[in-house]
């Protein structure tokens, strides 16, 4: 993943496909959480495939690309599906020495298909290209127990929307292009990996560099400051070419976004895509 400090060996691969359910039924509108009972209960589901390649030992190539669907159990609002946005990712360990590790990540985004990016909390992304900056500091002691931590700085690119006009920063814009405000991230990790275990409890928090809030019994908009803090479990098993994964989240604060729940599982292939090297 862009955010552990596991590698594929040089000259194999790792494909995964993930299902994800998240659902909510409160928000925050700004620092006020609240129901919507013109939505119900929101439910965003996808499918991801995600390859990662090993070029070296220390360097590895991630891509994926999730194909996405939403939905309210109340009101009208129309639900969204596609594929949304292909990501690639470099990471690359530059220190490993007695257990103590430091990665350089770096990884962009740019939208698949013409999906609409301001019909949110429907939409199935904000429909912006990004560029992200990420450094991973890991520890490993030989019993198996882990720590890492990251922070990422998130840049994102104006999106154009299909109106002539919108009204952000309490003010009028006559144009169609919208300045989505960048984002930056930090997590920090806890857990164990020995002889294809795998299982950590995490805490992330992310937020917008900047924005504005939603107003008052109004729909988001890209431009809004959404901040987040997640604590979840991981855990993986893969004792041998096969493998599987879960994982279980949830938003304990927040502002401008849904207080969501979140549960994923997915399986694993591990495979030589070269012949290895010959031994001398």
């Amino acid at each position: 993943m862009p955010n552990d400090a596991i590698y594929m060996s040089k000259k194999t691969a790792c494909l995964a496909v993930t299902y994800s359910h998240s659902s909510w039924d409160k928000y925050w509108e700004n620092s006020l959480r609240r129901e919507n009972l013109n939505i119900g209960t929101h439910t965003t589901q996808s499918v991801m495939p995600m390859l990662a390649v090993g070029i070296t030992k220390n360097f590895n190539v991630i891509a994926a690309v999730p194909y996405i669907w939403t939905q309210a159990s109340a009101g009208n609002l129309m639900w969204q599906k596609g594929f949304q946005d292909a990501s690639g990712w470099l990471k690359y360990r530059f220190v490993n020495v007695a257990g103590f590790s430091l990665h350089a990540i770096a990884g962009g985004s740019i939208p698949v298909t013409n999906y609409i990016p301001d019909f949110l909390p429907m939409s199935i992304g904000i429909r912006c290209k990004t560029a992200t900056a990420r450094l991973l500091v890991n520890y490993r002691h030989q019993s198996g127990v882990y720590l890492t931590v990251h922070g990422s700085y998130i840049f994102r690119s104006n999106i154009k929307i299909d109106r002539d006009t919108y009204q952000a920063d309490d003010k009028l814009y006559d144009s169609d292009q919208v300045r989505v405000p960048n984002a930056y991230d930090a997590a920090a990790r806890l857990g164990y990996l020995k002889k294809g275990i795998q299982a950590e409890a995490y805490a992330e928090y992310g937020a917008c560099a900047g924005g504005d809030f939603i107003r008052r019994n109004d729909m988001p908009f890209p431009t809004n400051n959404m901040k987040s803090t997640t604590v979840g479990v991981y855990a993986k098993y893969q004792p041998k070419n096969i493998g599987v994964n879960a994982r279980a989240a949830h938003v304990v604060s927040g502002s401008n976004v849904g207080q969501s729940t979140a549960f994923s599982a997915g399986i694993l292939y591990q495979f030589r895509y070269a012949k290895a090297d010959k031994q001398l």
